[in-house]
This record gives structure tokens, C-alpha cells and sequence, in this order.
């Protein structure tokens, strides 16, 4: 782990809040004000992010971040949600492990911010989908325009937040194992549907009814009947009209782009808006007035169900029982009416969420197997009012749910481990919330939700009274709960993030469906059922439980949000508030409870033999465990430059071996470049290409100056000479399309002021090279060359080299000159220089005619441990190179020498004595006659051979994506390119494309 310490860290907080010298709720508040205080709204404890909402926008969530981040290593960067994103993304692929993101906090904190910046990002760097390119570009376009258009239906502003999303939302993104997006799916939850009808003060309803009523155009204006938002009653009663930061212009044109782009069109649009306008008016029937108009509904049934109920007696379902229509009062119809507006928006609501599900479906028809997710948790937060209803109640029941997911994973888990190990250690108190779930949904003993449904089901026809007979008898069932306090009109349950007082006015209202509303939605209706009714706090529990299911069958990543001011204003901090968010998140917990391991090395196994303070580890009965934070990133740091370098070597070894024909290949045509042009070292002639001599893979500095993604098919350190031919080192690396210099310079500025650092010297690319005059060193990249040019590089082979020098201030410019002159008694390269000529003088190589032999370390390994060679008969430059410079192969005393005796003239091998008498120290020669009676009798008795079976035929695939290939004997390949496969193994096969041969992925492909 490469952890990076802030310079000014006194005045900028710590980045991971596990170095904390003093872990307090009071150091953690600090700590989050100097971060945000220096614009640095992200801080680390561990793997859990911590997100303070800067409310202004910031300037670290460009291209540039994204790429930055997109597969660096955990602590490479500071802290940011896009390195939380990334690690669950590339996760998910490595691992095949489904993720997810639970986002918790309260609200106005930032959530919905967060998971949008997460979407955008895994939208950003999965992959481009091959052949569905297409199909994959208009998934990843649903699922970041559905944005905009749930948040004009879903999202209002509140006291706390301009933008608070009012619904809950999980939102799955799938993927298929090479990380295209597939498709995905939105499950909703706990609308706030009592905002349709009267929004609190100083609070504004839903954005699309401002949205519709400002930004329509004046043809859906008159359709509508649209006016003012002063006019409609639903938007008037808390007289507020706008939203700072918010341009309802604007969002209206998203909205609706997004219903296009969701397949939201047409006559589907217009009924929306048709629904939306019919809701407002709704809102304007009085019943003192009369001959108020509802659009498109006739006034007779209308005037008939709001102003009347149909009762029936007898209980539900049973022969005797008996049904009566009652005239309502005032009250009733009122609430019936609003009851009426909630359920059709609620509908809505659902209906809009189900057409972004089809069209995400549609789209990943033709993709295929979707066997990976990543799931996106947007909820609003806890929420303390200073009048609590049934909705805050079921939105608080709600983040006791997530809040206990936490809780079981990380806190609850981390002691019960320490006990299962037999650790001695100090236990860490913290509340877990079980008890007030218990409290919440239990139903032996009876909690909230179940006295709740017993009162509305033996009392579903009385409204009055019903709300204190629900008091009272909460009373008898909770009073016991040390959580729970019962006054006469209200009641105070003590969450994880503070006591909340419910006013129980209207609760049992809000928790069932009224007749009314269950006729008018035909499909759950059974008028022979004699179950009870389903009540609200029936559907969110289940709703939860499914959530909580769905969430620990995937891995989990938090983020909390903090919300630093009630004002909305940047740079406002409010201690006392921060300091209770601190406090209700456990932040001081999940910093005392992280730990990791070390890593198992001769150094410590089968004992731990680190030299560290005693007081800093324990060793449990199958891990060790670490105390203090800065010996822990001593450990980790290690350990992960323990894994690197081992992996290191395995891939290194692999690849070695896996394009060693490769590189046999690439040593032959290198030779064959300056075959009878130039002499050759001794030393390099026949040592293995290996390209990367710098181990370029392993130099972030080089990668930073080059580039992350490119690929150095050569480099090494050579000496750079100036006008005055005085050397200085330079590291030369050869790319796909230009040459690198990279030379030492002193930075003026930065924090690196005063230092040498690494810089690009000279970039040059293959077109600006237009020839190559060769000394002594040879030249590998040729054949790069020409793919990057479509020409052939032009390579001048002379002892007298001229280059042109540019005329400076000082020295003078013209044309310069290299002799170059063989001299044995130059033990190493002697450069002498008078004026514009240089000498050069170099002792002798091998003959211009010498090549390499054609051998590598895996035929060395394999060939039998013998004192002669194999007959097989050599190519004719093998023959040349042998009887230049091969030396005859030394054997011990007492075994035969090989016959120094030439080949024949095709062949270069020499024949071995293979007679007994060889074994006993003589020399005999093989038969050369072809009369040899014995040989002919054998060939006449050797039976003909059988005729050669038919070619088989292999199997082929169809390559579903585009491949680049990152290694020598890897095919590259296109979408649609049809592959043959020669072997198949785990995950790579082995096929032929267009003449050659090699390794390709397997899941970038599907079988003919």
C-alpha cells in the first residue's frame, strides 16, 4: 500500500482517519472540518468512505479523475468516491462477485449526489460491449437519463435539502463478465405520497408540478388547464414556489429527455401529464362550492365517491354480512379526495418506474448472459421533525434496517471474532440496534407495526378514536421497552441516531388503504377474502426484508455522508450537529474496529518473528491481529510488496515462457538485419531477447511519462552524446508508434523544488524518423516502424557517419562527422574529437556473417543430458555460424569424444559413434552403404505405409468483442471475426486466425 501523508497535514486532516493519534468524536469532528475547510470533502476509515456535502460544486469529478482512478491501486490517490467505485467495479470483475453501495446519512447529507457520481463513473470505464457496442451505449444512456427524470417525480424540496429525494431507490446495474453493462433493474419504495397533498411550510411538493406549470408550452398550457402555482391548492398551502439552485426550465427539458430516451412517448406522455394536471385540479374541489370541473373524469361518479362510502358489516367475506352507502361529512370527502390524489400520483409513480425496467429490458434481450450486478442504494435519510408522522416513522424504520446491515457486518462480527480467537482486548461499546428493530416489527412480543394492524383491523370503519385507542394499547404491549416512552397523543422511540416524538394523529389512517381507494384499483380486490386488509406498515416491512436479503447476498461498500450545516452554505460548519452524525454512524467504532493481516513469509511463518513491540500484535488461534494503525500500513505496506514482486516474477516466467518463439522470431530478423553488414558482440549474439530491459511494467515513473496504456516493446540505458561528444545515460524506450529519451532534470517548482526528477528529453514519432545509421548497436523496431508508417525504415550501415548540428549563440553549426575505426588494443570504446570529426575506436567482434544459434532456455531444459547433438540437419546460416565460432562440446575421461568430423554439406549437426565398441572407448564410424545386405532385407520386409487420414476438422467461434492483444502470442482480433480453436483451457484458448496462431479469451467469443 502506498498511503500518501499530506505535506500540510496539520492544516489539510489526515486522509484515513485510522491514524488518528487519539480516536474521539471530538478528533473525528476536527479532523472532517479541516478536510472540508480545504475543499477535500472525501476522507477514508479503511474501506468505509466518509462524504461531507460542500454545498458548491468542486472540482475533482472530471475525465481527468475518472482516468486517474480507473484501476489504481487502494490509497494510490486521496481519498474519492470514484476509488470506492472502481474497487467495486473491478471487484465485481476479478472476483465475480456481485457488489454493493450502501449510502446512508440524513437528510440533505448528499446521498442522491453520491450515487449519481457512482452510476456516472461505472458508466464511464465498463467496457464498450464488442458487437453490442451499440446496444451497450443505450444502456448506459437509460440508466444515467433515468436520473432526471425520477428526480422531477420523486425528489422535492424540504427544509434540509433544495433536491431530497422522497422515495427510496435500489438501483442494480448488470454486467456481463468482461464488464458490459446489460441491463439492470430499479426497485422503489416508501414514496412520500402525503407531499402530493399538503407540503409543510417552507416546503415545495414534488418538482414536476412546478416543473409543468412554469415550463410547459402554451399548447399544453390551454390542453391542461395550467396556471400559475399560485392557483392550485396542493402547491399554494405551504407558499413556496422555488428552489435555490434548482431552474425548473431546466429540469423539465431533462425530463422529458428522459422519458424519450425510456420510450416514454406519445399518448403514454400526454396521460401523464394529463394525470399530473387532473391531481392539481383535483386539489381545487371544494365541497361548499359547487360545479368545479375535473378534467376527463365525469362529475356524477366523482361527486358520488367523494362524498360517499360504501360500509359493510358482518366482517370480511362472510354470508351475513351487509353493505350501506353513508354519506360523508366535510372531512371525509376531503380525505377521501386527498386519499384520491395520493393513489393515482402513487400509481404513477410505480408506472414511470416500470417503464425505465421495460426499456433497460428490452435493451438486454441481445446481449446474453447477465451474471454480475452491481447495486446502488439511494434512500432518504433518517429524519427528525419537529412534527413526526407515520411516514417519518416508516422512513426511520427503514435506516434502523441498514443501519443493523452495518452492524452485523463490521462491529457485531469484529468481537465475535476476537472471542472465537481467544484475543485479549478491551470491548468496545456501541449500541446495537436490534432492540429497537424488535420494538418496531416484532410480533411476539407485539411491537408497533402489529398493535398498529390490530387497531386498523378492528376498527376499519371508525376513524374517530382510533388513533388514541392505538396510544393506549401501544402502552400496554411497549411500556416495558426501555426504548419506548408513551405519552397521551404521542409516543417517543429511541432510535440509533436520537429519541423521535410520533404524533399519532392520523396514523391508523395512513396505514391502511381506504375502500375507496381499493375500488378504485379493481385488481386487489376480493370481496370473498377473508384475510385482513393489507396495511402500509405490512408492505414496508416486507419491502425491507427483501431489500436486507437482496443487500447481504452482496459484497458491501459504505459511504457516509455528513451533513455539516442546517444554512446550505459552504464553509459552514455546525459542530454540534456534525459531532451527533459522528456519533448516531459510528464513526469512532468503525476506526477502533478495522484490521488487517500480514502477510505469511519465511519471516513470520511458522512464527511471528517481526521485530515490532509486543503491545502491537496478538496471535489468535488462525490470525494475527494488529493494535495500532501506523504498524499496521508498516505490515500492509510489505505485504503488498511482497505479493507484487512475486506475482512479478510468475507473470514474468510465464510470459518468458509462453513467447519464447515469439522471441526467437524477433532475435532471427534482428540478425538477419545486420546479416553481413556488421560485426557482432560476442556477449549478445546469443543471449535471449527479452525487449524490456528497463522492466518497464514495474516503473510508475516511466508509466507516468509514457503513458499508463502504452505498450514499450523495447528498452534499455544507452549513452547520449553531445556536440562536444560528452556522454550522458538516458533510458530509451521504443513504443508502438514513437522512440522515448528520458534523462534527469531539477524541478523548479512543487513539492519535488530543488530535486532531479525523471522527464521526457525527446518524444519522436516514426514518421519523424526518416532514416537509421548504425554503428555498433543494433536496432529492434523495424517492423514497427513499418505498421506505424506503412513504410519501410531506411538503415545505413557505414563507418563514417554524418549528422547535421544547429548553429547556436556560441558554437557553430554545419555538418558533423563519426569515424568509426577497428582497433583491437581498444579495450573499451576510445572517442577522440578534433573539431567537427570524431574518432571512434572499437576493438573487433565476431565476423559479419555470425547468427545466432537457434535455442532457447525451455529447449536447453528439455533436451537428454548427452555428449552429442541431434542429427537432424541445421539451416544453412546455423552450418556458417558453427564452423565460424562454435566450440566443440567438452566431455569427462573415460566417456568417447564425439567425431570432430564434419556433416554433411546441407547439415551442420555432427554424427555420433552409436556402436558397442564406442561404449568401450574405441571409434566406429555408421554404415554409409546403401547395399548393406541386413538394411535391404529390412526394407524389403517393411510394409508400405497406410494412407493419411483426412484433415480434421476443428471446431470454430465467432469473437463477440473487440481484442488488442497485450502479449506476443495473443491474437488480435475484431468483433465477428471467426476464430479456429486448436486447445482449449481455463478462460484462454488456443485458435488460428488468418494464418496465425495463438492465445485469445474465451468469453470474448461464443461457439459455431
Amino acid at each position: 500500500m502506498s498511503f500518501q501523508w499530506a505535506k500540510n497535514q496539520a492544516q489539510n486532516g489526515i486522509e484515513d482517519m485510522v491514524l488518528l493519534s487519539k480516536v474521539t468524536d471530538d478528533q473525528i469532528t476536527d479532523n472532517l472540518k479541516k478536510r472540508i475547510n480545504a475543499d477535500l470533502m472525501f476522507t477514508y476509515i479503511g474501506p468505509t468512505l466518509v462524504a461531507v456535502n460542500p454545498y458548491k460544486r468542486l472540482p475533482y469529478f472530471s475525465e481527468k479523475e475518472i482516468e486517474q482512478y480507473h484501476g489504481s491501486a487502494a490509497y494510490e490517490h486521496p481519498p474519492h468516491i470514484y476509488a470506492t467505485a472502481d474497487k467495486m467495479f473491478q471487484s465485481m470483475i476479478t472476483d465475480e462477485e456481485n457488489q454493493c453501495v450502501i449510502i446512508s446519512g440524513e437528510s440533505g447529507a448528499g446521498k442522491t449526489e453520491c450515487a449519481k457520481l457512482i452510476m456516472n463513473y461505472i458508466a464511464a470505464v465498463s467496457s464498450k460491449g464488442g458487437t453490442h457496442g451499440n446496444v451497450v451505449e443505450n444502456i448506459k444512456q437509460v440508466i444515467l437519463e433515468s436520473n432526471p427524470l425520477l428526480e422531477s417525480f420523486g425528489n422535492a424540496k424540504t427544509l434540509r435539502n433544495n433536491n431530497s429525494s422522497r422515495f427510496g431507490k435500489y438501483f442494480e446495474i448488470n454486467f456481463t463478465k468482461s464488464g458490459a453493462p446489460a441491463g439492470g433493474k430499479i426497485s422503489n419504495f416508501l414514496l412520500e405520497k402525503s407531499r402530493v397533498v399538503g407540503p409543510g411550510q417552507g416546503e415545495r411538493n414534488f418538482h414536476i408540478f412546478y416543473q409543468l406549470t412554469t415550463s410547459c408550452t402554451r399548447e399544453e398550457k390551454e390542453a391542461l388547464g395550467m396556471m400559475d402555482p399560485k392557483y392550485f391548492h396542493y402547491l399554494n398551502v405551504s407558499r413556496e414556489y422555488s428552489a435555490d439552485g434548482i431552474s425548473d426550465s431546466e429540469e423539465y427539458a431533462a425530463m422529458k429527455r428522459g422519458m424519450e430516451i425510456c420510450n416514454i412517448v406519445g399518448n403514454d406522455q400526454s396521460s401523464i401529464f394529463q394525470i399530473l394536471a387532473g391531481i392539481l385540479h383535483l386539489g381545487n374541489v371544494s365541497f361548499v362550492e359547487e360545479g368545479n370541473d375535473a378534467k376527463g373524469i365525469d362529475k356524477e361518479i366523482l361527486n358520488a365517491k367523494l362524498t360517499s362510502r360504501i360500509v359493510t358489516t358482518g366482517g370480511f367475506g362472510g354470508k351475513r354480512s351487509s353493505t350501506y352507502t353513508v354519506t360523508m361529512n366535510i372531512e371525509q370527502a376531503t380525505n377521501t379526495r386527498d386519499a384520491l390524489a395520493k393513489a393515482l400520483y402513487s400509481r404513477m409513480f410505480d408506472w414511470i418506474v416500470q417503464s425505465v425496467n421495460g426499456a433497460l429490458a428490452s435493451l438486454s434481450r441481445g446481449i446474453g448472459t447477465q451474471s454480475l450486478c452491481i447495486g446502488v442504494l439511494d434512500i432518504f435519510g433518517f429524519e427528525i421533525f419537529d412534527k413526526n408522522g407515520f411516514e417519518q416513522f416508516c422512513i426511520n424504520y427503514v435506516n434502523e434496517r441498514l443501519q443493523q446491515i452495518f452492524i452485523e457486518l463490521t462491529l457485531k462480527s469484529e468481537q465475535e471474532e476476537y472471542q472465537r480467537e481467544g484475543i485479549q482486548w478491551t470491548p468496545i461499546d456501541f449500541f446495537n440496534n436490534k432492540v429497537v428493530v424488535d420494538l418496531i416489527e416484532s410480533k411476539k412480543p407485539p411491537g408497533v407495526m402489529a398493535v398498529l394492524d390490530d387497531i386498523c383491523s378492528t376498527m376499519h370503519a371508525q376513524v374517530e378514536g382510533a388513533d388514541q385507542k392505538f396510544v393506549q394499547k401501544l402502552e400496554m404491549a411497549c411500556s416495558q421497552n426501555k426504548h419506548f416512552k408513551g405519552q397521551q397523543s404521542h409516543f417517543v422511540i429511541s432510535h440509533y441516531a436520537g429519541s423521535v416524538t410520533y404524533d399519532c394523529d392520523g396514523f391508523t389512517e395512513a396505514n391502511k388503504d381506504t375502500p375507496f381507494i381499493r375500488n378504485l384499483f379493481p385488481e386487489v380486490v376480493d370481496e370473498l377474502d377473508k384475510k385482513r386488509p393489507t396495511t402500509v406498515s405490512h408492505k414496508i416491512k416486507t419491502q425491507s426484508q427483501e431489500l436486507v436479503d437482496t443487500l447481504m447476498r452482496c459484497t458491501p461498500s459504505y459511504i457516509r455522508c455528513i451533513k455539516p450545516n442546517e444554512t446550505k452554505r459552504p464553509k459552514d460548519w455546525d459542530n454540534k450537529r456534525v459531532e451527533h452524525q459522528v456519533r448516531y454512524l459510528n464513526l469512532k467504532e468503525n476506526i477502533k474496529f478495522l484490521r488487517r493481516f500480514a502477510i505469511l513469509t519465511p519471516q513470520t511463518w511458522p512464527s511471528w518473528n517481526v521485530d515490532m513491540d509486543p503491545k502491537e500484535w496478538q496471535i489468535g488461534k488462525n490470525k494475527v491481529f494488529i493494535k495500532s494503525p501506523e504498524s499496521l500500513f508498516l505490515l500492509e505496506e510489505q505485504r503488498d510488496r511482497k505479493f507484487h514482486g512475486f506475482a512479478k516474477i510468475i507473470q514474468r516466467a510465464y510470459r518468458r515462457w509462453k513467447s519464447r518463439k515469439y522471441f526467437l522470431e524477433m532475435r532471427k530478423k534482428a540478425a538477419e538485419v545486420v546479416y553481413n553488414q556488421k560485426e557482432r558482440k560476442r556477449f549478445s549474439l546469443n543471449r535471449e531477447f527479452v525487449g524490456d530491459y528497463l522492466n518497464f511494467l514495474d516503473n510508475p515513473v516511466l508509466k507516468a511519462l509514457v503513458g499508463k496504456n502504452v505498450k514499450v516493446y523495447f528498452s534499455d540505458v544507452v549513452q547520449k552524446y553531445d556536440r562536444k561528444l560528452k556522454p550522458t545515460p538516458r533510458e530509451f524506450l521504443v513504443t508502438d508508434n514513437a522512440v522515448f529519451l528520458i534523462g534527469f532534470e531539477k524541478e523548479k517548482d512543487g513539492p519535488n523544488k530543488g530535486k532531479m526528477v525523471k522527464v521526457v528529453k525527446r518524444k519522436l514519432t516514426f514518421k519523424e524518423i526518416a532514416s537509421v545509421s548504425l554503428s555498433y548497436a543494433k536496432q529492434v523496431f523495424s517492423e514497427k516502424y513499418l505498421a506505424a508508417t506503412g513504410s519501410r525504415l531506411s538503415i545505413t550501415f557505414t563507418d563514417n557517419i554524418k549528422y547535421s548540428v544547429k548553429k547556436t549563440t556560441w558554437q557553430s553549426g554545419g555538418i558533423h562527422e563519426l569515424k568509426f575505426i577497428s582497433d583491437n588494443a581498444a579495450k573499451v570504446p576510445a572517442i577522440k574529437h578534433s573539431g567537427k570529426v570524431a574518432e571512434i575506436r572499437v576493438a573487433g567482434g565476431l565476423p559479419k556473417s555470425s547468427q545466432p544459434k537457434p535455442s532457447t532456455v525451455m529447449q536447453r531444459q528439455t533436451q537428454p543430458k548427452s555428449n552429442y547433438s541431434s542429427g537432424t540437419a541445421r539451416s544453412s546460416y546455423s552450418q556458417q555460424q558453427q564452423s565460424s565460432y562454435s566450440q566443440p562440446q567438452q566431455v569427462s575421461s573415460g566417456f568417447p569424444r564425439v567425431s570432430q568430423t564434419s556433416g554433411p554439406a546441407s547439415g551442420g549437426f555432427k554424427l555420433p559413434n552409436q556402436s558397442a565398441n564406442s561404449r568401450l572407448g574405441g571409434s566406429a564410424s555408421l554404415p554409409q552403404s546403401s547395399n548393406n545386405g541386413f538394411t535391404s532385407a529390412a526394407a524389403a520386409k517393411k510394409k508400405p505405409p497406410p494412407p493419411i487420414p483426412p484433415a480434421k476438422k476443428l471446431p470454430q467461434c465467432r469473437a463477440l468483442y473487440d481484442y488488442n492483444a497485450t502479449e506476443a502470442d495473443e491474437l488480435t482480433f475484431k468483433a465477428g471475426d471467426i476464430i479456429t480453436i486448436v486447445s482449449k483451457d481455463d478462460g484462454w484458448w488456443t485458435g488460428n486466425l488468418r494464418g496465425q496462431k495463438g492465445l485469445f479469451p474465451a468469453n470474448y467469443t461464443e461457439t459455431i
